[in-house]
């Protein structure tokens, strides 16, 4: 690691000697304005100056990187507090530059002063569509001591005394409910009895339950969500569903559909995914046929006969390795399972009735490694694709996605410097493809120019391409640019997690700061089944000294052979069997 550092410092040390007459700047990423309004007293400088400059805040020396990067911690006090940068090589050559914040004093609660209503919320959010059995919350804002109902008769109560005026209830749906599609009104009554009314923003109304909505599946990307629950990287996925697929709909929040997939299991939906049969369909359930397991050249496959294409969700099992497929709305009436000579990964083919409605077939594996499995349908008959281990564990052997994150006009995050993540993924992806295909790897890219390519347009271009695996290169990067840094690694199948595990400890040994190696990531391209995968955060791009070392063409070098040694160490790991 030694040998490593000493280069960096040479390289950074040539450029700033070659660069001695470099004239002072400053240039800030963060903040971008002159004049800024902020919430919080932590807050942060962050930019870059010439690589020789020396700078200062309000007269305190910062440390500049060899990259010309810095990042300074402000603690504000309220009210307006002014900062002069100041970048200079020598007393007659500085720059100079104020940056004004403005904190506020911590405002008191916004209390409602007169009778009337300020706000209304209904969770969940969005126009709905209930059936019996949902609930729907309320959060009113109004005056304070008076008397708050939503719809006819559903009474709410007024918070202690630290929320001073905000209303809150729920309600769950009865049967003799008949809510129309309309908001709902909230009245409000004082003390005196005078009163004022106001709707909610959204329409409320019951789901048609007399007659059953079906609805198949359309697309090649139709997924099932957990729940309503959002973040940058969206709902958290059940998994993809082939097309076709029948679902029974009882509800609709928004732009999703709630899903009844067993008696006691429900999902969603989004609304684009699905389109409705006509009245009169059947819900979907179905007893099973028979299981059959058996192989050709290159895969193994177990099917199911069925009478309807049902919904279903899969999981793996380690240690030992297993594929679990819950098939929704099925009921056992299978009297045996046929299993070939010529299947090679499967090991043992089982079956259960969990639940009412619920078939779970169970798949055991020869080998300890997961190695991706489809599940699609031939008709009515599911079918689990079981990807077989290579028998030659070689990098000569398989095909590797070298996935490099954003591009175009999808930049990814930004470093001090002004430097972009989707330029240095790139670089690093290039790097990879030539170290895995100088080990005979066949490679294949998802860009090796400056593009946008859409996440969905990846996973449909991989599914495609069959890869044996998936690496995704992107950095990281924090709100915090001083303290947070290192590398981590991501998966979300336990099954995969190897792969990902073996990229991490390698990349370790550059001597970079532990970030984790994190399981259950919701990214879009680790959400694929056909084959191991990982997502690799190099580096964090918004600290200093992470994104030094990211620039350095030699650095990106030893990453790219870092994760192909992790690759390696991942197929050693592989040779185990039961």
């Amino acid at each position: 690691m030694k040998k490593i550092t000493t280069a960096i410092f040479i390289i950074a040390h040539g450029i700033v000697s070659a660069q001695n007459n470099d004239k002072p700047f400053i240039k800030l990423v963060t903040p971008l304005k002159e004049k800024n309004n902020v919430n919080s007293s932590r807050n942060f400088l962050i930019g870059s100056t010439c690589k020789n400059c020396n700078l200062t805040v309000n007269g305190s020396a910062v440390k500049v990187y060899p990259t010309g990067a810095f990042a300074y911690e402000l603690n504000l006090k309220t009210g307006d507090t002014s900062f002069t940068l100041i970048a200079f090589t020598a007393p007659d050559k500085s720059v100079n530059k104020k940056i004004t914040y403005n904190y506020p004093l911590p405002t008191p609660p916004d209390t409602v002063k007169t009778l009337s209503i300020a706000s209304i919320q209904t969770f969940p959010e969005g126009n709905l569509m209930l059936q019996p059995g949902d609930k729907i919350k309320f959060r009113v804002k109004a005056l304070t001591g008076c008397t708050v109902v939503a719809g006819k008769n559903i009474p709410l109560y007024e918070m202690p005394v630290a929320m001073p005026g905000i209303y809150q209830g729920e309600y769950v749906i009865k049967e003799t409910d008949n809510f129309l599609m309309a908001k709902l009104p909230v009245t409000i009554t004082d003390s005196a009895g005078n009163t004022i009314t106001k709707e909610t923003s959204n329409t409320v109304s019951m789901f048609a339950a007399e007659s059953p909505s079906i609805a198949v599946t359309k697309g090649r990307l139709a997924h099932l969500l957990f729940g309503l629950g959002e973040d940058r990287l969206g709902g958290a996925k059940i998994g993809y569903l082939d097309s076709m697929v029948q679902l029974n709909i009882v509800g609709k929040v928004d732009k999703k559909y709630k899903v009844q997939l067993s008696k006691y299991h429900t999902a969603f939906i989004d609304d684009d995914a699905v389109q409705f049969l006509p009245k009169g369909n059947f819900t979907p359930e179905s007893f099973t046929n028979n299981l059959r397991a058996y192989g050709d050249s290159l895969y193994d496959y177990v099917t199911l006969g069925l009478f309807a294409r049902l919904p279903y969700q899969s999981f793996q099992l380690i240690d030992p390795s297993k594929i679990v497929i819950d098939v929704f709305g099925a009921t056992n009436n299978t009297n045996w399972i046929t299993q070939l000579e010529n299947v090679k990964e499967i090991k043992n083919v089982y079956y259960q009735q969990t639940e009412e409605e619920v078939f779970r077939i169970t798949i055991e594996l020869k080998h300890q490694q997961h190695w991706g499995h489809q599940i699609y349908y031939k008709g009515n008959m599911l079918v689990v694709k079981v990807k077989r281990q290579p028998e030659n564990l070689s990098l000569s052997n398989l095909t590797i996605a070298v996935d490099a994150g954003h591009g175009g006009t999808n930049t990814g995050a930004g470093g001090p410097t002004g430097s972009s993540e989707k330029a240095l993924t790139l670089a690093v992806s290039l790097k990879l493809q030539k170290v895995l295909e100088q080990q005979g790897a066949k490679v294949i890219m998802t860009r090796t120019t400056e593009k946008f390519i859409d996440n969905l347009q990846r996973v449909l271009f991989y599914r495609d391409s069959t890869p044996d695996l998936l690496i995704s290169i992107h950095l990281n990067s924090a709100a915090d640019p001083i303290r947070v840094s290192g590398t981590s690694t991501f998966y979300r199948y336990i099954g995969f997690r190897d792969l990902s595990h073996t990229i991490y400890k390698r990349m370790l040994e550059l001597d970079l700061k532990e970030y984790g190696n994190t399981g259950s990531f919701n990214f879009m391209l680790n959400s694929p089944t056909e084959y191991p995968n990982a997502l690799v955060e190099t580096l964090f791009i918004s600290n200093p000294e992470d994104e030094m070392k990211i620039l350095d063409e030699n650095f990106q070098q030893l990453i790219a052979e870092k994760i192909a040694q992790g690759i390696k160490d991942f197929l050693e790991g592989c040779k185990k069997v039961y």
